[in-house]
């Protein structure tokens, strides 16, 4: 398969814990562990904790960035870090099209800083970056679940790899299952981690083509509601470069919630989001075109508790967070995280 262009609260802890578990005993067992980190940095995830509740109270609006930022680590390369280094060519990871509204990068710095006065050459910062995404749910008011810790830091970072790897916003759903199927993510884990849309914003870009040129006759994408499509046509008037300038303009500047009314709080109101508008993104729309998805998105937009689905999206957490990681005595463990590859 050719890379797609292959294009392709007091903590729940305990009852968490113990559903993942149960979700994910039939899976390979990892080398990868939960308490990694206790014999030689003990209080490496208590100093996580405390730097994001530190970070996220100077800046709500990085909790969905650095959740973000494990997704897209993950999914390029696997979850090895390669998305904090730089390139002075502009050739890196992080200077890709899909990367480059990220924002994150210092606050991963400032945490790896910290540990690396407590433990040096201790803590990896991809395994930095997988627990600040679990704190930054947590710390939006949802659920808490164990981070399987003892990867290690890559040393290769290429912009085509991240064009090429993440599915962009548009994609219909047989192109998301299968960017996903290649991390071996099956349609359930893609409702589940879709549901990270409930907290953060979008530029306009990556929608103008949905509501202003959907099949390229200056149209709108008939499966967007059209109520919900006007009020995104206030927030994102048609592009002075035209359609596709891929919200580089001044247009792209403006931040439209991908959750309406709850998009810094972690909670069920996405699904409920998507099902009754088709969501902000095409690829949110997606969702209620395979059997599977649909159905798992209107059994959490109807839920009365959110525990099933909290259960659900730490076991996929987990689960991506597997992904082609560097273990034992590959890949480093380097003082800073940002790196020049050049």
């Amino acid at each position: 398969m050719s890379r797609l262009r292959l294009r392709l609260r007091l903590r729940p802890r305990l009852v968490v814990a113990a559903l993942v578990a149960v979700a994910l005993a039939s899976t390979t067992a990892a080398a990868l562990q939960v308490g990694f980190y206790r014999s030689t940095c003990p209080i490496a995830e208590d100093v996580v904790l405390e730097e994001m509740r530190l970070i996220l109270l100077e800046d709500p609006t990085l909790a969905p960035s650095l959740l973000r930022m494990h997704y897209h680590d993950c999914f390029v390369q696997g979850c090895d870090a390669s998305i904090m280094l730089r390139s002075r060519k502009g050739k890196a990871e992080r200077d890709a099209l899909p990367n480059r509204s990220m924002r994150g990068y210092d606050a991963i710095e400032r945490i790896k800083a910290r540990l690396e006065t407590l433990c040096p050459l201790t803590v990896s910062c991809a395994d930095i970056i997988a627990i600040a995404a679990r704190d930054a749910v947590y710390l939006s008011k949802g659920p808490w679940y164990d981070v399987e810790t003892g990867r290690r830091d890559g040393g290769v970072a290429v912009a085509e790899y991240a064009e090429n790897d993440l599915p962009p916003p548009d994609s219909n759903i047989v192109d998301v299952k299968t960017f996903f199927s290649v991390k071996s993510l099956d349609s359930k884990d893609i409702a589940v981690l879709f549901g990270c849309h409930t907290i953060g914003t979008s530029h306009c870009g990556p929608i103008q083509q949905r509501l202003y040129n959907f099949t390229g006759r200056m149209d709108q994408d008939p499966s967007l509601d059209p109520a919900y499509a006007a009020q995104l046509k206030k927030l994102c008037p048609p592009p002075a470069g035209g359609v596709g300038d891929g919200g580089l303009g001044d247009e792209g500047k403006t931040k439209v919630p991908l959750d309406p009314g709850s998009n810094y709080t972690f909670d069920l109101s996405y699904y409920r989001h998507v099902l009754a508008t088709g969501g902000v993104f095409r690829s949110d729309r997606s969702l209620l075109d395979d059997p599977v998805t649909k159905g798992y998105v209107e059994k959490v937009a109807n839920a009365t508790s959110p525990d099933e689905y909290y259960a659900d999206f730490a076991a996929a957490m987990v689960k991506m967070g597997r992904t082609d990681v560097l273990e034992g005595e590959l890949g480093e463990i380097r003082p800073t995280c940002g790196i020049f590859v050049d």
